[in-house]
């Protein structure tokens, strides 16, 4: 099996490469609305929808490896959920959703955020009858980029099982208190008192087997898989170089035994943690069960990105603990993507579940 990237997803990797590193990773901004709307320009925040809506007609692999690149360059984006709460419009919206959402979200003037995540111990927003639409109530704990986009992409339960749409987090009745997180990235927690949806923001109606649900959830986690991985490339290159720089004993630290251990191990990690994520996506894409091969990826991606970004810290000694270094961003990053979309222990039970089920 030839596991080597397509010159296609090659280019792809390339050219999100460099529009990500053309800007400063160290700027607090956020959203980055430079970055944001130079990646709409290159043609890649639509790089997994249709070209009838404007998007470049790829699959989630190429999605993978733009936000692999984001996830290197430390980019302050909305690019998962806004891409992830795209992509199921395209799949279970109406045509005329499909026309009125999607081409403002490739070409960057819309945003779409996702306030799914199946690890939180509070149930979903409530939902009942009202005539064609929705009446919700209930909250979501921690919802990112709430307060920056357009539409938060919403599950809630129903009498007969869950319901997927579209709320606007300035409508009547939604209340929302923005959070710190460990790396500054947006997030708030979403309160819904009595809000109307409209039948015309109810992307998929209601789904007694959550089928809808599982879908966004599985490519949710998977990307965020994706951004760890970049999140430890960029841990990694960023300790090669200066291991291969600081001399210590009149020798580059690189060439010492247990630097290279330590060093060694952090590549191995990120390696498995590329190998499952891919395998997660590639069976996303081509419509294969992927429950147990998406919690293999966010285990890795969890458990994984804690080791190596904390050997890339330890490896650069006193430097690593200083603020004007950009090494410390990574592992803020790798500690806020980790533990969201479930923990390493959260997605091993699931496995355990999905094991004993099968048995």
């Amino acid at each position: 099996m030839d596991f080597a990237p397509t010159e296609e997803q090659v280019a792809v990797r390339e050219l999100t490469a460099t529009v990500v590193a053309s800007r400063d990773a160290s700027a607090p901004k956020w959203p980055d609305t430079q970055l944001w709307t130079a990646l709409a320009d290159a043609s890649l925040l639509g790089i997994a929808l249709p070209e009838d809506v404007g998007g470049s007609g790829l699959g989630l692999v190429e999605f993978g490896f733009v936000l692999a690149e984001c996830g290197r360059g430390l980019a302050r984006v909305p690019v998962l959920y806004s891409t992830v709460a795209a992509l199921a419009v395209d799949r279970f919206g109406s045509e005329t959703q499909r026309r009125t959402w999607l081409p403002g979200l490739v070409d960057g003037s819309r945003i779409l955020t996702v306030g799914i995540d199946l690890t939180e111990r509070s149930s979903h927003p409530t939902a009942r009858r009202d005539g064609e639409g929705w009446i919700l109530d209930g909250a979501l704990p921690s919802v990112p980029w709430a307060e920056q986009s357009d539409r938060i992409l919403v599950a809630a339960d129903a009498a007969d099982g869950t319901v997927l749409v579209l709320v606007d987090p300035h409508a009547e009745g939604v209340a929302t208190t923005a959070q710190d997180t460990t790396n500054g990235e947006p997030d708030a927690t979403v309160t819904l008192t009595g809000v109307v949806v409209a039948p015309d923001e109810v992307i998929s109606g209601l789904d007694p087997n959550h089928s809808a649900l599982q879908w966004v959830w599985q490519r949710l986690v998977a990307g965020s898989s994706a951004l760890l991985l970049g999140v430890c490339e960029g841990a990694l290159r960023l300790t090669a170089d200066y291991t291969n720089e600081r001399e210590q004993f009149g020798r580059v630290i690189a060439t010492f035994q247990a630097v290279k251990v330590h060093a060694g191990e952090a590549f191995i990690d990120t390696e498995a943690i590329r190998v499952t994520t891919f395998q997660a996506l590639w069976r996303l894409d081509r419509g294969l069960p992927a429950e147990r091969e998406v919690s293999i990826a966010k285990f890795w991606a969890s458990e994984g990105s804690a080791r190596v970004t904390g050997t890339a810290q330890r490896l650069h000694g006193g430097i690593g603990v200083a603020l004007d270094y950009p090494v410390h961003r990574y592992l803020l990053w790798a500690k806020n993507t980790e533990l969201r979309l479930g923990s390493a222990q959260w997605h091993l039970g699931r496995l355990g579940e999905l094991l004993e089920a099968s048995s």
